[in-house]
Order: C-alpha cells, then sequence, then structure tokens
C-alpha cells in the first residue's frame, strides 16, 4: 500500500485465503490500507481463461452469464492479450483483469479501455515492480500473496 500511495491504484486481495481463515485474512488487508476484491464466488462474476475456453471465447461466457445473473452482478473478464480486451471492451463488462501483462502492454490496454470499465491488473505484482504498475493508469492491483503467502508469526502463551 505504501509502495503505491498517491498514485489513486486500489491494491486488492484475491479468493486465495487460508481455509477457515478468510474473514481475518481479508480483515487484515483492509487494515494494512488493501481492499477486499471477491469475498466468496457469490459477489461477482469472474470469467477465468477456463471460463473462456469452455464457453468458445470471451462473447460467449458473457453471454452465457448475462442469461442467468441479475443485473447487479458485476462481469469481469480475465485477459492476457490486446484483442481480447477488445473483445472484453464490445461486451461492455464491468471490469477486465489484465492478466501476466508487461507494463507496456497494461498501458496500452488502458488507453484501449478509455474508461469503458474498470482495470484490474493481477499476476506477477511484487515489491520491485507495483509502483511501475500503478503508473499504467490501471484502477486497481490485486495480489494473492497478501493473504496465502503471508508469513505466520509464531504467539504463544506460556502458564506457569
Amino acid at each position: 500500500v505504501d509502495r503505491i500511495a498517491g498514485t489513486g491504484v486500489r491494491l486488492v486481495d484475491t479468493r486465495k485465503t487460508t481455509p477457515g481463515w478468510r474473514p481475518l485474512e481479508k480483515y487484515a488487508v483492509r487494515m494494512g490500507g488493501g481492499y477486499n476484491h471477491r469475498f466468496g464466488l457469490y459477489d461477482g462474476v469472474l470469467i477465468k481463461e477456463n471460463h473462456i475456453e469452455a464457453a468458445g471465447g470471451i462473447t460467449e461466457a458473457v453471454t452465457r452469464i448475462r442469461t442467468v445473473s441479475h443485473h447487479l452482478l458485476n462481469i469481469e473478464v480475465e485477459v492476457t492479450n490486446l484483442e481480447q480486451v477488445k473483445e472484453a471492451i464490445e461486451n461492455k463488462v464491468d471490469t477486465i483483469m489484465l492478466d501476466n501483462m508487461a507494463s507496456d502492454k497494461i498501458t496500452e490496454a488502458v488507453s484501449l479501455i478509455n474508461g469503458r470499465a474498470l482495470v484490474e491488473v493481477s499476476g506477477g505484482v511484487n515489491l520491485d515492480n507495483i509502483l511501475e504498475l500503478a503508473k499504467t493508469g490501471a484502477d486497481i492491483i490485486s495480489v494473492g500473496a497478501l493473504t496465502h503467502s503471508a508469513r505466520a508469526v509464531d504467539i504463544s502463551m506460556l502458564i506457569t
């Protein structure tokens, strides 16, 4: 959070949490200045690469989801290249997740999206590159390591 302060970008966690610890880990992210992505699958639709492949493309995946979802449910699509960005824009999704893209491609994608959807950056984010990624114009950076890779602290109580 400190590394991207002043950029206007939100740092968010993911659903990748320790089994049984999700409420606590997500609370810790908020207390550290970050934000929560989805708490569960019910919080929004995230169409990932396997969904796109199984449906036969972004357009078909989004079309199918819209036929069974209520009007308040946000739809996010994970993309890996600029052609998929264009298809996501054409389908008027709410959020476009740029997965494992280089910062120059992210900047290009942000320009293509031009405010028509929220832009989330994910994959390969670390302390060394997060500021560079934040400067691309993205709205959100998601980092699974906020919860699934947090170091455990040895806390014990001895009664004598």
